[in-house]
């Protein structure tokens, strides 16, 4: 399959330049860029000027989250789930992410169908089941339940495992069924019913033999954290990225400086949650929990940006709030300018995920992921941030989905 794009307007989204001529796509990658281009059996499509962007990558998704109500996921048919899971995906493509970070719930089974052309989506990236302490962010049962419904068949976002050996075991199992990242929760959470959100979650030594174990095997872990407290506790036991972070201090950002790790802020959901959470299957308990977080979201981001930590787009929403995804764009210009918000989404997020050169780019040799824009995002965020401006979704290639 060849396609070239002519008459582009390309950006360069390390220099922030934009350059004018035409893209080269062949087999799925980006083989050759400059002016006058020919291909004889490719598609040609005339951009006329318009700008093309990489394909975004959203880095903290829940694919499986078809309600808000994670503890009602495990009493659902995963068959149904996963119905539900190649719309959510699908409309995820249509917004522009050529690749999603999965950050707990989605399996082997899904990215191999979006890989085999099965389902429409983005390329996606899956840990599998979180791990959780007993009682912690990803243990969903309420206080009077005793029994567990974490069985990997289930459809819930995470599992129990508690101690040392039982974290090893657990992360390996993961990584067993070809998790590219582990996921753990190092702090309280919103949706979940019966921790804090100020607590931190995991001993050191759980902490640290996850880590391990996720080094083991080539991948990197991604905690949960909340607080200064259980952020700072996170990265001192090695991860390589920090989820939400609403509450992290100065220290904070010397670790993350320290352990050149990411930071995956995910303002949109404290915002969607608050305004239409019930709606959409909240718990009125954990409906309470958002004001702990969003307010703070934004602050954190400034504080994050201004001490130079490597931020990475994430938007974490959940059930029918899925569709505010681009709005994650809006919220952070309130902190960061264009460029560095559209770096969070593509190179920025590719670094974290292991796949530099490969997406988050249009360079030659690069996945031919990208965007065609009615519009400049460097002038209007606007423009990412409102889904009617995109006029071509191109993936390996292919124009998937064109307006």
């Amino acid at each position: 399959m060849s396609l070239l794009l002519r008459n582009a307007l390309v950006l360069d989204v390390v220099s922030g330049d934009y350059t004018e001529g035409d893209l080269r796509c062949e087999d799925g990658r980006v083989v050759e860029a400059g002016r006058g281009l020919t291909a004889p059996d490719a598609r040609v499509v005339d951009v006329n000027g318009a700008v093309v962007v990489p394909g975004l990558i959203d880095a903290h998704v829940h694919v499986t989250a078809c309600t808000a109500d994670l503890g009602a996921l495990t009493s659902l048919a995963p068959s149904y789930v996963a119905a539900h899971s190649a719309r959510i995906m699908g409309q995820m493509l249509d917004r522009g992410f050529t690749t999603v970070r999965d950050a707990s719930g989605a399996d082997y089974g899904l990215a191999d169908a979006q890989a085999e052309g099965l389902i429409r989506g983005p390329r996606l990236l899956f840990c599998g089941k979180a791990l959780s302490q007993t009682g912690g962010h990803g243990d969903v049962r309420g206080r009077g339940t005793d029994r567990h419904d974490d069985h990997p068949c289930c459809a819930g976002l995470g599992r129990v495992a508690d101690g040392v050996d039982a974290v090893r075991v657990a992360a390996r199992d993961e990584l067993r069924k070809g998790a590219h990242h582990i996921k753990v929760m190092a702090s309280g959470g919103v949706s979940s019913p019966t921790d804090r959100i100020d607590s931190t979650q995991y001993s050191m030594d759980e902490l640290r033999a996850i880590v391990d174990e996720a080094g083991a095997a080539n991948r990197y872990v991604a905690a949960h954290a909340y607080t200064a407290r259980a952020v700072n506790r996170a990265l001192e036991a090695g991860v390589r990225s920090v989820e939400h972070g609403n509450l992290l201090d100065d220290r904070s950002v010397e670790l993350f400086l320290r352990h050149d790790a990411y930071l995956v802020p995910t303002l949109v959901t404290y915002w969607a949650l608050k305004e239409e959470g019930r709606s959409f299957g909240l718990p009125e308990s954990s409906w309470h929990k958002v004001d702990a977080v969003l307010g703070a979201g934004v602050e954190a981001l400034e504080r994050a940006a201004r001490g130079g930590v490597r931020l990475v787009f994430g938007t974490d929403l959940l059930g029918g709030m899925h569709r505010h995804q681009n709005q994650e764009f809006r919220l952070r210009r309130e902190v960061q300018e264009p460029l560095d918000v559209i770096r969070a989404a593509t190179v920025n997020a590719a670094d974290l995920v292991g796949m530099a050169g490969q997406i988050g780019t249009l360079a030659v040799g690069a996945h031919a992921d990208l965007l065609v824009l009615d519009g400049d995002p460097l002038r209007d965020i606007g423009v990412l941030a409102e889904p009617k401006h995109i006029r071509h979704v191109v993936q390996a290639g292919r124009v998937i989905s064109s307006r």
